[in-house]
């Protein structure tokens, strides 16, 4: 069977279109079990969470997430300066280049402040770091972003942790229209049919980690994960048929030949 293209993001290259987070799960045998299931490659890592002082201990995060290309996130920030120092700090333990950019805007909605995003991600890309931004679903921010230099654009299907899936597909469509980075979908994923949404309408991936680590069954939610994601791609790319306001039969009734009386007697019904 033909393999879905690999993610490209700047000078990366990830075999999984699916990115995953790290935080939220009972227990790290639960995370890592639901990681591998995933598929995927990439996972994000709260810097200011990831405990980097016990690394080699078994007491960080880090410990945990061998063979994964890490992906140090600046949550918990809402200003561009804060945004800016945490990135540095995850660069300078050695974690990554490669960032993904919060700035949030306030504790209640976690949506991101778009011109503190702005300005933190045109400094970052200025410093030599490959940024994947969070953003909100708004077309015109997600254009001023990717000229700032973002290497991914990543705009939340509804807010952080809600569960509440793609709430405006139109918006998120006029993205992926205009876009010539990728475009990840970002927050909201609540299950698996979240994901093929979001990959039929055309997103290069998704990144989720609630809809995995606040499931019953972690690992069984992330195989979930895994296929939706693949379904998604291949819908995308079929072609769906054209929606109707009405039925349209699977045998079409123009073009029968009319029963003949012969037939028509064989069923005991009275000819003409």
């Amino acid at each position: 069977m033909t393999q879905i293209p690999p993610l490209v993001v700047g000078p990366y290259t990830f075999r999984s279109r699916l990115l995953t987070g790290t935080g939220k799960y009972a227990d790290n045998p639960t995370m890592v079990a639901a990681l591998k299931e995933s598929g995927c490659d990439v996972v994000t890592v709260a810097v200011r969470r990831a405990n980097l002082d016990a690394r080699g201990t078994g007491g960080s995060l880090i410990d945990h997430l061998a063979g994964y290309q890490l992906l140090p996130n600046t949550a918990g920030c809402f200003s561009a300066d804060d945004a800016i120092r945490t990135a540095h700090l995850g660069r300078e333990l050695g974690l990554s280049e490669m960032v993904k950019l919060e700035v949030l805007a306030d504790t209640q909605t976690l949506l991101p402040h778009p011109t503190q995003t702005l300005e933190a991600c045109r400094r970052l890309v200025a410093d030599g770091f490959t940024v994947l931004v969070y953003t909100s679903d708004d077309p015109v921010l997600a254009q001023e972003l990717e000229s700032a230099g973002a290497h991914a654009v990543m705009p939340a299907g509804a807010p952080i942790g809600s569960g509440l899936g793609i709430l405006n597909r139109n918006s998120m469509e006029i993205i992926l229209e205009r876009a010539k980075v990728p475009i990840i979908i970002d927050a909201g994923v609540g299950t698996a049919s979240d994901v093929t949404v979001a990959m039929e309408l055309g997103a290069a991936g998704v990144l989720l980690n609630t809809g995995i680590a606040g499931a019953k069954d972690p690992v069984a939610m992330a195989r979930a994960m895994r296929h939706a994601l693949e379904a998604g791609w291949w819908a995308a790319r079929a072609g769906r048929i054209p929606r109707r306001r009405f039925a349209n039969a699977s045998s079409p009734v123009t073009g029968l030949i009319a029963p003949t009386t012969a037939s028509h007697a064989a069923q005991g019904i009275p000819g003409e």
